[in-house]
């Protein structure tokens, strides 16, 4: 819906969203409701997705990052069908690990990007020196180190 505030539609971005999706009527947006999720889902539209529901929860006018207890609770619901493995341990050492009391837009991607490109739990295609962000060098090694 393109909205600008977290909970809130303004009656603009109400009526464009829903005439842009041909619907008019109470029934219409019921049908139309199981569509918005499995678009949500679609592979091509998944990054824009993902970035937006980091957007979304930045409640504040200035807020440019999100607290952990946020970060790992929308990690859960967006991406927690996909990836549960490397979700829970990821918000274990967020919840550990004293570095980092807030995550940025740049390190919520590079989570995706992990995620996407990283064999887990082996992490053996993991190259430190790609530019990852600095947090998940961090997460790699404390992978590493609870293995041992």
């Amino acid at each position: 819906m393109k909205s600008q505030r977290q909970g809130y539609f303004s009656q603009d971005e109400w009526v464009n969203c829903m005439t842009s999706f041909g619907v008019d009527t109470l029934d219409k947006l019921k049908k139309i409701l199981p569509a918005f999720e499995k678009e949500a889902r679609n592979v091509a539209n998944f990054d824009d997705f993902y970035a937006f529901a980091f957007r979304y929860c930045l409640t504040e006018e200035k807020q440019k990052n999100l607290d952990i207890e946020t970060v790992c609770a929308l990690l859960d619901l967006v991406l927690g069908f996909q990836y549960p493995s490397q979700i829970d341990f990821f918000c274990q050492y967020l919840k550990l690990q004293s570095d980092y009391k807030v995550i940025s837009m740049d390190q919520w991607m590079g989570f995706l990007s992990f995620c996407k490109e990283i064999n887990f739990p082996d992490l053996k295609n993991y190259d430190p020196n790609c530019a990852w962000p600095l947090i998940m060098d961090n997460f790699v090694e404390w992978m590493q180190e609870r293995e041992k």
